[in-house]
């Protein structure tokens, strides 16, 4: 046994030391190839994500500056409209119709002879509303301005005070008051001025023997009194006289443009108009409606006296619709109206 040598050991039971062959040395860069490839997939995926941002990014800029542009040309187009609509305004002359109805009403006082005891009656209820307006709501209001304007607030509740007043006159006037005598007016106006077949349509009118006309029944339904949009719009848009001056300045504008074309509701229904032509012949006639609902919500909201200066917008439409006619009108002192007691 001892003489037994490992060299005696058959060289096959040995196993033979590894030695890489040529193709394990080709599998290696195939097993690094799929790392390298997940690498160039990340890159790519980063630089296509880099880019989409950067599109991204792009196009909200780009709706950003379409909407600014948007908004930019709307207001500019509004502004146009604004400018327009104030020239024509102006150089329409529809604002003198209210003053010019005024200066009829006093060089025509038997216009008014019938009714001076519903007009006394009037005038009393108007002071006594302006000076509980005043006495109830001025200085709470200038205390609650103060807080904003300052020493302005003492000036700046006046116009607020006068607006809730003319709230509640509108009411009374139109509803209890005034609200036929205004029709009748209209009327009146418009036979004085020749256009005795137009008014005959809708009411009957009489011939004295003194030649006089007179006014007689209503033949076709009454317009409404009161307009509910009327008050709704003015309430909503009051506290704009909380502003000084600027405030002020677009209450007037903007419910002056509003009602403005209600002073000749009377006159499209005795010319029989539908809906359709009277919104065309307004909408042809913007600025100088709105220049004339200005005035006449100027003449309104003077302090005690304002009620009876509504009549005088109300001869003034009925002045600026015989104009509105074009034919020759008949001398005034040729025809004597009378509008029946109220």
């Amino acid at each position: 046994m001892s003489d037994f040598k490992s060299a005696d050991i058959p060289a096959a039971v040995v196993p033979p030391a590894y030695e890489p062959h040529a193709h394990d040395a080709q599998q290696q860069p195939l097993q690094q190839a799929p790392q390298a490839t997940g690498v160039r997939q990340r890159h790519t995926d980063a630089s296509a994500g880099a880019g989409t941002g950067a599109v991204s990014g792009s196009g909200k800029k780009g709706i950003a500056g379409r909407a600014t542009g948007a908004v930019a040309e709307s207001a500019e187009r509004q502004v146009r409209g604004v400018a327009a609509v104030a020239s024509d305004a102006v150089s329409s002359g529809a604002w003198a119709y209210p003053i010019r109805g005024a200066l009829y009403i006093f060089s025509h006082p038997s216009l008014l002879g019938p009714v001076l005891p519903l007009l006394l009656r009037a005038l009393l209820i108007s002071a006594g509303v302006v000076a509980g307006c005043f006495f109830l709501l001025y200085l709470p209001q200038v205390a609650w301005l103060a807080l904003f304007t300052g020493p302005l607030a003492f000036l700046a509740a006046v116009p607020l005070v006068l607006g809730e007043a003319y709230v509640i006159l509108m009411f009374l006037g139109k509803s209890f008051l005034l609200g036929q005598l205004n029709l009748d007016l209209f009327d009146a106006v418009m036979v004085q001025k020749g256009y005795s077949s137009l008014v005959e349509k809708q009411r009957a009118v009489t011939t004295k023997s003194s030649g006089a006309r007179q006014l007689g029944k209503v033949l076709s339904r009454p317009l409404s009194k009161l307009s509910t949009d009327n008050v709704v719009r003015y309430l909503l848009t009051l506290p704009l006289n909380l502003i000084p001056v600027v405030g002020t300045a677009f209450f007037l504008g903007y419910n002056g443009y509003k009602s403005g074309p209600s002073a000749h509701a009377r006159y499209f229904q005795l010319k029989g108009w539908d809906k359709s032509r009277r919104a065309s012949f307004v909408d042809r006639r913007r600025g100088a409606y709105t220049a004339f609902g200005v005035v006449s919500l100027l003449l309104n909201m003077v302090p005690v006296v304002g009620i009876v200066l509504g009549l005088a917008s109300t001869v003034g439409a009925a002045l600026w619709a015989s104009d509105l006619e074009g034919k020759a009108p008949t001398q005034d002192n040729e025809i004597q109206v009378s509008i029946p007691s109220h």
